[in-house]
C-alpha cells in the first residue's frame, strides 16, 4: 500500500459548455493542492471540456503515482458513476498495471453534504436575479 507520498489524485468532473462551471474544478484542484496532502493533483472531465479523463490519468502515471485516487465531483451515482467511470479505471489498470487505480465514492449523500445544504440555505439570497 502506497503512502500520500506515492499517491495521485484525479477529481472527475462531468464537464460544460460553460467555462465558468469548469472553473470550480479547476479551483477545486488547487485548494487540494495547497493542503500538500498527496503528490499529485489533477483534474479531468468526462465529456464537453479538457482535459479529458485518460489525459489526467496520464498525467498522474507521468508524474510518478503509485496509486491513483479516482474522485468522482459527482452528486449522484448515475450512470457515469456506475459505468463509466468504472470502464476507465479497468482501461487505465490496464494500461498502466505498474499504477493502482482506485475509484473513489462519489460525493452523494456524505454525511457533511446536509451541512453544505444548509449553509446555503442560510445564505443572503440575491433578489435581483429573480
Amino acid at each position: 500500500m502506497s503512502d500520500a507520498r506515492t499517491k495521485a489524485v484525479l477529481l472527475i468532473a462531468h464537464g460544460s459548455r460553460r467555462d465558468e462551471a469548469n472553473q470550480d474544478l479547476v479551483k477545486l484542484a488547487a485548494m487540494l493542492r495547497e493542503r500538500c496532502e498527496f503528490m499529485v493533483v489533477e483534474y479531468a472531465y468526462l465529456e464537453l471540456a479538457e482535459p479529458a479523463i485518460p489525459e489526467g490519468a496520464a498525467r498522474c502515471v507521468q508524474a510518478g503515482a503509485a496509486e491513483v485516487l479516482m474522485l468522482p465531483y459527482f452528486l449522484s451515482a448515475g450512470v457515469h458513476v456506475q459505468n463509466d467511470l468504472e470502464e476507465f479505471r479497468n482501461e487505465f489498470r490496464q494500461l498502466y498495471p505498474q499504477t493502482r487505480f482506485r475509484l473513489c465514492a462519489h460525493l452523494g449523500l456524505h454525511p457533511l453534504m446536509l451541512e453544505i445544504v444548509l449553509d446555503r440555505l442560510n445564505e443572503p439570497v440575491d433578489e435581483s436575479s429573480q
